[in-house]
């Protein structure tokens, strides 16, 4: 039988053509007024995966 893709875990993780994994970074959606110009630049960018977590993923994104 074909396995499926997580369809919440294809929303969260975007697979860089290096093999890399990213995911957005967390505090983006409220409160920014409080925040400062470059911890907001810093969260824009993402962040890796920790590779102890990469196995799990890979099982629930088959196609990446």
């Amino acid at each position: 039988m074909k396995q499926k893709t997580h369809s919440g875990m294809k929303k969260r993780v975007k697979v860089k053509k290096s093999g890399n994994m990213m995911m957005k970074k967390s505090c983006k959606n409220h409160l920014l007024s409080n925040k400062s110009k470059s911890q907001k630049k810093a969260d824009s960018k993402g962040m890796a995966i920790n590779k102890a977590n990469v196995k799990k993923i890979r099982k629930m994104l088959p196609n990446s």
